[in-house]
């Protein structure tokens, strides 16, 4: 995959962080994009990289914004190249039941979770048809599947980002585009280990398999998505949630 470009929201997170990785260890020019609120982060986060061997650059985006979206796209761009791979990953949780959800909380998860897949997607769509080759994923939730108690706003953005794949994924087939969600149930990153460990612990009695699930098991899901040999696999939502939730 030498010399394609693989853009990644949420990138300096701890699924994004695995995601970049294991992208450029495929051979991807890999960009993160993370929130301008994070700015402090993103020098040490880029030394990281380079202690390990990669050079990955990290870009200040305002995810819900769509002039922020498309200032940096171009300036990704310009800097670096065509856009070939786009990972949307940013997203955010403000959980409450519906009873005492303000529409702030609404309003802030909808448009970080679901409306920046539009702002991102909608900034890389028309150079991807001109090119004829490109790839989507969407990264969205086992809660956007089933539901989850006291995430009326999350749910629903993140089943959101299904629909949005669904639809894209025939808009685009035809240009050799492919359009898929990856669904991930509870994974080990610093917020889900931020979590109470008895009510953790009760997370984890739910899931078959034992245990949370690892950010490199779906960084290596998003590389086998972004590669040009699944070209056939689009509309898809890979569920990986360690036996959690299933459905035929």
């Amino acid at each position: 995959m030498s010399g394609k470009v693989a853009v990644v929201t949420g990138g300096i997170g701890g699924i994004g962080t695995e995601i970049c990785r294991e992208l450029a260890k495929a051979g991807y020019r890999v960009v993160a994009c993370d929130t301008p609120l994070a700015a402090e982060h993103f020098a040490a986060w880029t030394q990281e990289r380079k202690d390990e061997g990669m050079d990955i650059p990290v870009y200040g985006v305002d995810v819900a914004s769509f002039d922020s979206c498309r200032d940096a796209l171009q300036k990704i761009t310009a800097e670096v190249g065509p856009v070939d791979v786009l990972v949307n990953g940013a997203g955010i949780t403000k959980d409450g039941t519906l009873k005492k959800m303000t529409l702030d909380q609404w309003r802030a998860v909808l448009s970080t979770n679901l409306d920046s897949v539009f702002n991102m997607t909608r900034n890389v769509i028309d150079g991807m048809l001109e090119r004829g080759y490109g790839r989507v994923i969407n990264i969205a939730s086992v809660n956007g599947a089933k539901g989850q108690l006291g995430q009326c706003n999350y749910s629903s953005a993140k089943a959101g980002m299904h629909g949005f794949t669904m639809a894209l994924a025939q808009e685009v087939a035809r240009k050799n585009i492919t359009v898929n969600t990856i669904s991930p149930g509870y994974i080990g990153t610093k917020m889900v280990m931020a979590i109470p460990e008895d009510v953790r612990n009760k997370i984890i009695a739910q899931i078959p398999v034992g245990r949370l699930g690892k950010p490199e098991e779906i960084a290596r899901l998003v590389v086998f998505l972004s590669d040009e040999n699944t070209g056939f696999m689009t509309g898809a939502n890979v569920h990986i949630n360690g036996g959690q939730f299933m459905e035929h």
